[in-house]
């Protein structure tokens, strides 16, 4: 089974730990609450209001038994964190990877809740997974394992409450696995319980290239924003899974130059520009790309370093650090993965004046399509292809256009930007819904 793109979008497995100016680690939890501490001092919160939401309101921990195929019993351990749900239900994707821990899931909620909230999308930020290796499990135990794994939580998880969706190591089937498990002991069928399934049981079109496509099109608007034409602007692009190869495809087809892409094993370059259709994606043909004719090949390292216009960090993250951040050229960098950018490398590059258009706006169309599953779930009707592009179109211009504004009227970085867009409307939520004695 094969990792596909979530609401929280990747291409491939990465941890998310940030590597320190001094050469440690830290959690996505303590890069998160970083990330929010700064933010806030750009927006007009009270400071009651950030310190809850350093906090998640709860994190769910459970075991999970699974009876291997050779009848030998291993328990495994899950967890589901609920960051925040003032604005609507917590909404993020379920990974399966040996890293999965609580302080993970808990930094990953909040980027979840931010992400929502930047899209204007009524939902709260979730986050949860199982510590285990996908691939050292057959497909029947992966099977097994999800559906005990959706009883364990079957008590925080439904359509108002908490709605999961893919992530690393688990796609489509495992989230009809889910849907089907809960739904049985719910004694319904219950689609809108997670997104990401296939559509034939409920699932949206175009889910799963939606995050490549929401990043094409913030690539291209801000290539217009700072008065250059597409049809001039060279991109390289890290990583060709669905995020990657979708953007790559797009940003083609409206005149970019796509100069370079990657996978695993490393990038192909051409100065003159690749044919991005001609190359096989990650789900299409796994570790392909330096099968393919290229004048020149590099390393996932050189990629990020590459003399282009825009650079698209599309693959894992913490990829772009205090250690690299001085050798990139490119002018603009669009995060098309989750977290690309570490702390001190962001500092990095605002100080050399390039241009960091954040993961929480960029490839934010996983979860604004699975927004759009929820309401197709809901309403029991399902919405052709042609309508999930136009509505994630406007949707994704809508929040660039409230980004941009704050770029402007506080001459600030689009992370800051995003993160004040995202902290006014949480605030202005709990500020109305007030604070239960």
């Amino acid at each position: 089974m094969t990792p596909n793109t979530s609401d929280h979008a990747t291409d491939v497995e990465s941890s998310t730990k940030t590597t320190t100016a001094a050469g440690e680690t830290d959690s996505a939890l303590v890069t998160a609450r970083r990330q929010l501490e700064r933010a806030a001092t750009h927006a007009d919160v009270d400071d009651g209001v950030v310190e809850r939401l350093k906090h998640p309101t709860r994190v769910q921990r459970v075991s999970v038994p699974l009876e291997r195929d050779d009848g030998t019993v291993e328990v495994f351990t899950g967890y589901r964190s609920q960051h925040d749900d003032v604005r609507g239900p917590y909404k993020g994707g379920l990974r399966y990877h040996p890293e999965v821990n609580a302080n993970e899931c808990i930094g990953l909620s909040m980027w979840m809740t931010w992400k929502c909230a930047v899209l204007d999308l009524p939902f709260g930020g979730g986050k949860g997974g199982i510590a285990v290796d996908p691939k050292s499990l057959s497909h029947d135990e992966i099977e097994r394992l999800t559906r005990r794994f959706a009883e364990e939580i079957r008590d925080i998880v439904g359509p108002t409450r908490d709605v999961p969706a893919p992530d690393m190591g688990t796609d489509a089937q495992t989230m009809a696995w889910f849907m089907d498990a809960y739904s049985m002991q719910q004694g319904e069928t219950i689609p809108g319980v997670v997104t990401g399934k296939p559509p034939v049981i409920g699932g949206s079109h175009g889910r799963e290239e939606a995050p490549g496509r929401s990043t094409a099109i913030i690539t291209r608007e801000a290539i217009d924003h700072y008065g250059r034409d597409l049809s001039e602007t060279t991109v390289a692009i890290q990583g060709f899974g669905s995020v990657g190869a979708n953007a790559a495809r797009l940003l083609e087809d409206w005149g970019a130059t796509i100069v370079s892409v990657s996978d695993v094993n490393g990038a192909i370059y051409d100065p003159d520009g690749l044919d991005t259709h001609a190359i096989p994606t990650h789900d299409e043909e796994p570790e392909a790309v330096l099968e393919q004719d290229a004048p020149h090949t590099l390393s996932n390292e050189e990629i990020l370093e590459l003399d282009v216009d825009v650079l698209i960090p599309a693959a894992v993250g913490n990829v772009l650090t205090d250690d690299n951040a001085d050798d990139v050229q490119a002018d603009i960098v669009v995060e098309g993965a989750n977290g690309p950018t570490t702390f001190a490398a962001d500092t990095i590059l605002e100080e050399r004046g390039i241009s960091v258009i954040p993961d929480i706006l960029a490839n934010a169309g996983g979860v604004t399509v699975s927004y759009f599953e929820w309401l197709q779930d809901i309403n029991r009707r399902q919405w052709t292809l042609e309508e999930i592009n136009e509505e994630l179109e406007v949707k994704m211009l809508a929040a660039w256009e409230d980004v941009r504004t704050e770029v402007e009227r506080k001459d600030l970085t689009w992370r800051d930007a995003a993160y004040v867009v995202a902290l006014s409307r949480i605030a202005e939520a709990k500020a109305v819904r007030g604070l239960w004695p």
